[in-house]
């Protein structure tokens, strides 16, 4: 049993490291996708402090639209169609649109911790999809 053991930790070790060479190659040659991760992470990162401060509603709201964002870039990776791809990309730019609203009010509350970073990040992330998106379709 104990060899067992042993060689699904070599094989889950290799897989995991199969998997981190794959995202990093895949970012380092897509900056949509590096950067929404990246904002992802810091999403998270701020959404567990809205939660530490019980404010759960607006976190919960934050986190789902955020990650959204990259997880419709993500699935646009393998659209079926050039209309497809579109698609996918014009569902990131709606969740842009509702995660820029949740970190609006959070930015505007006296209560809430500054989501300032998080803004100009998604800034960056919106003028990209609009981009994508725009030259998707005059191709």
């Amino acid at each position: 049993m104990k060899w067992l053991n042993q060689r699904n930790e070599v094989i889950n070790n290799q897989t995991i490291r199969k998997f981190d060479n794959l995202t990093m190659q895949m970012q380092s040659e897509n900056i949509i996708l590096k950067k929404t991760i990246e904002f992802s992470l810091l999403t998270i990162e701020y959404v567990e402090l809205l939660e530490s401060q019980k404010k759960f509603v607006i976190a919960n709201q934050l986190l789902k639209s955020a990650t959204s964002i990259g997880a419709n870039v993500h699935e646009a990776q393998n659209a079926e169609s050039k209309q497809d791809f579109i698609h996918k990309f014009k569902i990131a730019a709606k969740e842009v649109e509702e995660t820029k609203y949740w970190l609006v009010l959070c930015f505007e509350s006296k209560n809430y911790p500054s989501s300032n970073h998080l803004i100009e990040k998604l800034h960056e992330i919106d003028k990209i999809i609009t981009k994508i998106i725009s030259t998707s379709k005059n191709k």
